[in-house]
């Protein structure tokens, strides 16, 4: 995930938005912001979101519309997802947003200091989880450039320097041997 990821904060509300943005402003996360389900799809195939905050009913496309989208597209599917809702526990929904795999399910009015630590959480986790995804990327192509075809990758030869100590049956080492 590029570094310039951000988090995207969607809300039909003006004033939940602006809420949003505040609590979220401590972090020092870049945020964007979208009004509607189709807008929010969008910026999130642009490549560059990395947490969405997802109010789930809103006009036109609702938030489990969009996570539904989002899950059965390989480049958009281990985005992770809060979805919000202000309108109370709901088991239906939360068994439903559970099963599209969203990582939270949290009740407005949202608690700013508890909503940080779980966007901390997951954002530095996806980071991390696609810094790692790139990086194992890298290491594959290297090793599929570095052999013969077909060889598999080229490993480093043992140091030969040092001689090898193996432990006699007694359970000491031989001081001095070398096999």
């Amino acid at each position: 995930m590029p570094s310039d990821a951000k988090i995207l904060i969607v809300d039909d509300h003006e004033d939940t938005l602006y809420a949003l943005e505040s609590a979220l402003a401590p972090l020092g996360y870049q945020v964007a912001r979208a009004t509607s389900g189709d807008e929010a799809l969008k910026e999130v195939l642009r490549g560059q979101v990395g947490l969405l905050l997802l109010d789930v009913r809103m006009p036109g496309v609702s938030g489990l519309d969009v996570v539904r989208y989002m899950r059965r597209v390989e480049q958009t599917q281990h985005i992770p997802i809060i979805l919000l809702t202000g309108f109370g526990p709901d088991a239906e929904l939360t068994s439903t947003a559970f099963g599209l795999g969203v990582a939270d399910l949290v009740m407005k009015p949202i608690d700013p200091w508890a909503l940080r630590t779980k966007v901390r959480y997951l954002f530095d986790s996806h980071r991390r989880h696609r810094a790692l995804e790139e990086e194992l990327r890298e290491l594959r192509a290297q090793a599929k450039d570095a052999g013969p075809r077909g060889a598999g990758p080229v490993l480093p030869r043992p140091d030969t320097r040092f001689p090898v100590q193996r432990e006699p049956r007694n359970g000491t080492l031989e001081q001095g041997r070398t096999p």
